[in-house]
């Protein structure tokens, strides 16, 4: 079964489509990595390292900037994600780049 699903080449995140667990190696797209976390159903993996202040990337859209160094196969969530969506309250000189999908 695919344990993960990306959906856009510019994505640095895949979708889990099924509970990850720690250790276990993961393809998505060109992507393949080794959970260091595990990652439930539903939630994101990194699929490469992400530096800290750095855009978070899924469905070739920005959806939050690292608010911490995020590991190759690390879990991403709100504990390591920083949201720009729906913050009404942010100006656009602090929101994530637009990545757009070609």
């Amino acid at each position: 079964m695919i344990a993960a699903i990306v959906v856009h080449d510019a994505d640095n995140v895949a979708t889990a489509l099924e509970p990850i667990n720690a250790g276990q190696t993961v393809e998505a797209g060109a992507a393949r990595v080794t959970a260091i976390d595990s990652i439930p159903r539903g939630h994101k993996i990194a699929l490469r390292d992400i530096a800290a202040g750095a855009t978070v990337v899924k469905y070739g859209s920005p959806i939050g900037t690292a608010s911490s160094a995020i590991a190759a196969g690390a879990h991403v969530h709100t504990h390591n994600v920083a949201s720009a969506r729906g913050r009404g309250d942010l100006h656009a000189a602090h929101a994530a780049p637009e990545v757009g999908i070609p």
